[in-house]
């Protein structure tokens, strides 16, 4: 039962990451305007096109 639990745990964190990213490519298709006046912040780092560090979901 250990394996399952962890191969769910897993799946589960994929899902989230998958839906993350997927929502901020969608946000990131609308024009720079639209995304300020819904206060959506810059992602991508203005001086090296990287995306900042994230800090770890638990």
């Amino acid at each position: 039962m250990l394996i399952l639990s962890s191969i769910g745990r897993i799946a589960a964190r994929y899902s989230t990451a998958r839906a993350r990213y997927r929502s901020e490519r969608t946000l990131l298709s609308l024009p720079q305007d639209l995304r300020k006046d819904i206060g959506w912040p810059e992602i991508l780092d203005q001086h090296d096109g990287r995306r900042p560090a994230r800090t770890e979901l638990k």
